[in-house]
C-alpha cells in the first residue's frame, strides 16, 4: 500500500513559489538522507517517491516533509495489467511519479543531487529558477542573441522581430550540472577525472526542430501543457537498453513541443551532481543504443504529426506508431516500446480524465 505522510507546513520567511501546484518527484532505491540538504528548498512542497526495486525495502524519509511513496506493488496495484509500461530497476520509474501526480508542474531531482552554490558562494535554489524558467515565455522560433529576453537585464536584442515578441508557453525547464558531468559510458572510461566546474549563468530557448539530450535528473515541466508526453520509456529489467530514458522522453517531447508550439528551456539552474556511476556497467546497458541512436535521432528528425493532432496524447499516440513503422525494422525492442507508448497514454487518460486539452503553445 502506497505510504502517505503528511505534515504541517513549515514556518517560511515567504510563501514558495507555486507551493500547492507542483509536486517533486523522486526515484530512488535508498534512504533519502539528501533530502536534509535541500530541507530549506524542499520542506514546503509535496513529494511523490517512485521506490524502485525490492517493495519489502523500507526506505527513510527525513522527518518534516510531506510525501506519498510507492513501491512496484503499489503501482502493480493502482495499473493492474498496465504496469508493465512502468520500468523496473531503472530510473525510468519516475514517471509513475508524474501519471500519479495531481499538480501543474513537477519537479524531478535523482538522490545523488545536492545543492549547489553560484560563483558568489550562495546555495543556488534550483527549484525556484525552473518555476522562473516555466512561468515566462519561450521563444523557439528566432534565437535571441542575449539568450533568455524575459530575465531580469536581459530584452530582445536590434534586429528581433516584433510580431515574435510574446513567445510562447514554456513546456519543460531543464537543468544542468556541476562536479560529475553527465557522459556516456566511452566518454567517462577517457575522461574519468573530468569534472565539470564552468557556471554559466543562461537560460535560453532550444530552438524549432533542433532535438537535444535531455536529463533527467534536474528537470521540471509543466505537467498540463505536455505530461502525457513524459514518458522514460522501457528500460531496465528485461529490457535490451538502458539509460536512453530521459533522452527518449526528451526527442518525443520535443517533437511534440515543436508541433503544438510550445517551448523548452535550458541552462540555469545547476544542482552538485555528487556520485559518478560505473562506467563498465554503463557500457553494458548503453551499448545497444550507442548504435541505435544513429537511427533513433534521424527519425525524430524527420518525424512529423499529422494536423489534426491537436492535444498532447494524439500527437504521441501518432509518434507511437511511427515509431513501430520504422524504428521497428532495427530491432523487435521498438515494436514493443510503441506498444508501452499506447499503454502509458491509456493508463494516463485512466488515472487523469480531465487532463486539459492544449490546442497551441502562444503565451497569454
Amino acid at each position: 500500500m502506497a505510504t502517505t505522510v503528511t505534515v504541517p507546513s513549515a514556518s517560511v520567511p515567504s510563501t514558495p513559489l507555486l507551493k500547492d501546484e507542483l509536486d517533486i518527484v523522486i526515484p530512488t532505491i535508498r534512504n533519502l538522507d539528501f533530502l536534509e540538504m535541500w530541507r530549506p528548498f524542499f520542506q514546503p512542497y509535496h513529494l511523490i517517491i517512485v521506490q524502485d526495486g525490492d517493495p519489502a525495502k523500507t526506505i527513510k524519509v527525513p522527518e518534516g516533509f510531506d510525501y506519498e511513496l510507492y513501491n512496484r506493488n503499489d503501482i502493480n496495484r493502482i495499473l493492474g495489467p498496465k504496469a508493465s509500461c512502468i520500468s523496473f530497476k531503472d530510473s525510468a520509474c519516475r514517471c509513475f511519479g508524474y501519471m500519479v501526480s495531481k499538480k501543474k508542474y513537477v519537479f524531478t531531482i535523482d538522490d545523488d543531487c545536492f545543492v549547489a552554490k553560484d560563483p558568489s558562494g550562495k546555495d543556488i535554489n534550483a527549484l525556484e529558477q525552473h518555476i522562473k524558467n516555466l512561468l515566462s515565455p519561450s521563444t523557439p522560433s528566432f534565437f535571441n542573441t542575449l539568450y533568455d529576453p524575459y530575465r531580469e537585464g536581459a530584452d530582445f536584442v536590434r534586429g528581433y522581430p516584433f510580431s515574435l515578441r510574446e513567445g510562447v508557453k514554456t513546456a519543460v525547464s531543464h537543468g544542468l550540472w556541476l562536479n560529475i558531468p553527465d557522459y556516456d559510458a566511452p566518454t567517462q572510461m577517457v575522461k574519468p577525472r573530468e569534472r565539470n566546474t564552468r557556471y554559466v549563468d543562461a537560460v535560453m530557448t532550444v530552438p524549432t526542430k533542433t532535438l537535444f539530450p535531455m536529463c533527467g535528473m534536474n528537470l521540471a515541466f509543466d505537467r498540463e501543457l505536455i505530461g502525457p508526453a513524459m514518458y522514460f520509456g522501457l528500460m531496465g529489467d528485461g529490457q535490451p537498453i538502458g539509460r536512453y530514458d530521459d533522452m527518449w522522453a526528451g526527442w518525443c517531447m520535443k517533437v511534440i513541443c515543436d508541433h503544438l508550439n510550445l517551448g523548452v528551456k535550458t541552462g540555469l539552474p545547476y544542482i552538485w551532481h555528487s556520485k559518478a556511476s560505473n562506467p563498465f556497467v554503463n557500457l553494458k546497458k548503453e551499448y545497444k543504443g550507442i548504435f541505435w541512436q544513429e537511427d533513433i535521432i534521424p527519425f525524430f528528425q524527420k518525424a512529423t504529426i499529422p494536423k489534426e493532432c491537436d492535444t498532447v496524447q494524439k500527437c504521441y499516440l501518432a509518434l507511437a506508431e511511427q515509431v513501430r513503422a520504422e524504428l521497428g525494422k532495427i530491432d523487435p525492442y521498438f515494436v514493443k516500446l510503441a506498444d508501452a507508448m499506447v499503454t502509458w497514454i491509456e493508463a494516463w487518460d485512466e488515472l487523469n480524465p480531465s487532463t486539459a486539452v492544449v490546442e497551441n503553445g502562444k503565451a497569454k
